[in-house]
């Protein structure tokens, strides 16, 4: 790394589902007194508390916003859904852009009721991202297609694989349209590591936005435990709690030339129902163990 890149630490940022216990005024103030300096933010608490006025106070409190979650929902086979799953994502592109971040993270939807057609679905997503990518683009805005763990295939999300999220990306300008690597959703993978450094591009490294081939623009951690709860939404556990090589997958994201964000987003009750900065304490000595 040259001098002007960051440590690691100050690369740290926290997504907002991870404290879901606390205000957005408590997020900010609480990762600015913990030296955390970047956070990820949902749209509908944004939305709450007002898009501008959440603009100001993450800037006011010395923070940069990494990420917004979430647009996508590309899946519909009806066309009114669909025109209103466009104007939503063109919404997130807008606020996302008014909070500051370039990276917009999209869920691409399942399976519509009574279907079974997956590469009919991941098509759609395709023409959607042809029509949002100029959009966002214009905007500042990447969007960065997100794979999830197979098991949400059906109702969440049809595109499984960072395989799969790259054969999308790589139809549009990298620019446009990247991908996220989330430990918690390829930790099984056997392909990510070739797949991570196919998605650092043949341009060397680069950020978020590059046109240099980089299709890189988030990066996530949560670890994998079991057993899963109900609804396997909840289930994500602390750092160095499961069973993925979160350093490992820092390394491989690194050699390809990532030097973003490393954004902790942990879906878990458990954490939820703690002190806040109890928890964000600890899962800043568990990123200097586990990921450092």
């Amino acid at each position: 790394m040259s001098d002007n890149t960051p440590s690691l630490l100050d690369r740290l940022s926290l997504n907002q589902q991870t404290l879901r216990q606390w205000s957005l005024p408590e997020l900010a103030d609480g990762c600015a007194r913990a030296g955390v300096r970047g956070v990820g933010l949902w749209r509908a608490p944004v939305q709450e508390y007002g898009v501008a006025a959440a603009a100001r106070l993450v800037r006011n409190a010395g923070l940069r916003v990494t990420s917004l979650c979430r647009g996508g929902f590309f899946t519909a086979l009806d066309p009114g859904e669909r025109a209103a799953a466009l104007d939503d994502n063109r919404a997130a592109v807008d606020e996302a852009a008014a909070l500051g971040t370039n990276t917009l993270v999209l869920v691409s939807g399942g399976l519509p009721a009574g279907s079974r057609d997956l590469p009919g679905a991941r098509e759609r997503v395709a023409d959607a991202l042809g029509e949002l990518g100029p959009y966002a683009a214009e905007r500042g805005v990447r969007l960065a297609v997100e794979p999830l763990h197979p098991m949400y295939a059906a109702d969440r999300c049809v595109v499984s694989t960072l395989a799969q999220a790259l054969d999308l990306a790589e139809r549009f300008p990298a620019g446009q349209v990247g991908v996220v690597v989330d430990t918690y959703h390829l930790w099984w993978d056997d392909t990510v590591g070739a797949q991570i450094g196919r998605a650092g591009g043949p341009g060397g490294p680069g950020g978020p936005g590059k046109e240099d081939g980089s299709r890189i623009a988030a990066f996530q951690l949560a670890d994998w435990v079991t057993p899963l709860p109900a609804g396997v939404l909840l289930g994500r556990g602390q750092l160095g709690d499961g069973v993925v090589d979160l350093r490992w997958f820092r390394q491989r994201v690194e050699a390809a030339g990532y030097r973003g964000p490393v954004e902790v987003e942990i879906f878990n009750p458990a954490l939820w129902a703690r002190d806040g900065t109890e928890v964000l304490a600890e899962i800043v000595d568990r990123f200097r163990t586990h990921v450092g």
